[in-house]
């Protein structure tokens, strides 16, 4: 897939993954209904479903009742766009390309799916855990045993952490730490990483803002920082693990 293709698509997928993140934690079927308007219920027309544009020419509303439409869903479809736009761009154009397109569909509604809810879909991440094993395994057949042992091993390194201090994060963190190790083989180290430098300056600013004792209660997702790490692994994983070896080994 070209650069030029890979945004549209990208905006195409994104506005789908707003029916997933609205849809999938509430148990509502992602086929049907149609997307409608959440005032008045009418169908969304083709012509108003244009990724991101209808928004902007409609204004954030609905064209039947001015029912204000979040922003949220223009924010995911370019949000998706800009990502899958990066993929070739940083990760190039062979197979690590479509197990980059992957990955990224799968972060996106994870991320905003656990800052709403606080979950993290089991129906997500088995998915994701799947998809990362075929294609792995039909692409880079000779990388397998690598993204296997990777994904045992940052799942059991979170698990580990969740034993250690359980209020820190959940089993669907945990899960999804394990798809990531299937998806980037040996750069889920620098995924990690980031995930957990981030979560902790992320909650060292909640505790200086709140107050230790308050904010050691705020509840921070930690999906969103494992996305982040994975983003990161994928776009330049390998480049820091090599640089590492290079420099300390």
């Amino acid at each position: 897939m070209s650069v030029a293709l890979a945004p549209i698509f990208g905006a195409l997928f994104g506005s789908f993954l707003n029916v997933v993140i609205w849809r999938l934690p509430r148990g509502e079927n992602l086929a049907t209904p149609p997307s409608h308007c959440p005032g008045c219920g009418s169908a969304v027309r083709p012509f108003d479903n244009v990724p991101v544009l209808s928004w902007l020419l409609l204004r954030g509303r609905c064209r039947d009742c001015q029912t204000s439409i979040s922003a949220r869903y223009p924010l995911v479809e370019a949000l998706t766009a800009l990502l899958m736009a990066l993929v070739p761009l940083l990760v190039g154009t062979g197979a690590d390309m479509w197990t980059g397109f992957v990955l990224v569909l799968l972060l996106v509604p994870i991320t905003f799916i656990d800052l709403d809810h606080r979950i993290i879909p089991n129906k997500l991440t088995g998915l994701g855990a799947i998809a990362a094993v075929v294609l792995v395994a039909a692409l880079q057949p000779s990388e397998l045993v690598e993204h296997l042992v990777a994904g045992v091993s940052a799942a059991a390194f979170l698990f580990v952490a969740l034993m250690a201090y359980p209020g820190g994060m959940g089993m669907g963190d945990v899960k999804l730490a394990g798809v990531l190790g299937l998806f980037l083989g040996r750069a889920v180290g620098p995924a990690m990483l980031v995930a957990l430098v981030a979560g902790t300056v992320v909650g060292g600013v909640v505790m200086a803002v709140k107050g230790v004792k308050a904010g050691r209660k705020t509840a921070i997702p930690f999906g969103p920082f494992l996305a982040l790490g994975g983003l990161v692994g994928l776009f330049a994983g390998d480049a820091i693990v090599d640089w590492y070896l290079d420099t300390f080994v």
